[in-house]
Parts: structure tokens; C-alpha cells; sequence
């Protein structure tokens, strides 16, 4: 599956560094978002190294299928509004 990323989980104060929120294409509700709680997700950057960032699907958020998902090291701030793969 493909999905994008859309922004950093955040509050009013504060951002969390590793969360971020994912739209995937074909999930439009909260039902459908919690069957992928619990899957891999890979980012691939888009230069020359192609290095892998890892992550994994922990909940869903809101009622309209964003999903959270949680990865192991930070994903840089110009990873929004890129794909990533959903295994």
C-alpha cells in the first residue's frame, strides 16, 4: 500500500519529533484505519543515498482514516507531503 505523509503529530506547544500522521490512499474511515494498526511503514529519501527510515502504524487518528504512525529515528521536516510504503 501507499500512503503520504501529511504533517508531525503536534499540540498547541508542542511537536512530536517521531509521530507523524499518514493519509493512505483507498482508507476513508476510522474503521478501515484500525486494520492497519500494527504495519510496517518505510520512508525512502528521495536523494542519491536512498536511506530507510522504519516505522510502525500505532493508531488511528481522527474519524476521516489519517493514521499515526511512530518512527524510529525523526523524519526530516522535508519528508511532509512525501509517499511511503506500507508493508
Amino acid at each position: 500500500m501507499e500512503g503520504k505523509v501529511v504533517q508531525f503529530r503536534r499540540g498547541r506547544h508542542t511537536i512530536q519529533e517521531r509521530h507523524f500522521l499518514l493519509e493512505v490512499k483507498g482508507i476513508e474511515d476510522k474503521e478501515k484505519a484500525f486494520k492497519l494498526v500494527g504495519k510496517e511503514v518505510v520512508w525512502t529519501s528521495p536523494g542519491k543515498n536512498k536511506n530507510t527510515i522504519k516505522g510502525k502504524i500505532s493508531a488511528a487518528h481522527g474519524n476521516k482514516g489519517l493514521v499515526r504512525a511512530i518512527f524510529e529515528k525523526g523524519l526530516p521536516g522535508q519528508a511532509i507531503t512525501t509517499k511511503v510504503e506500507i508493508k
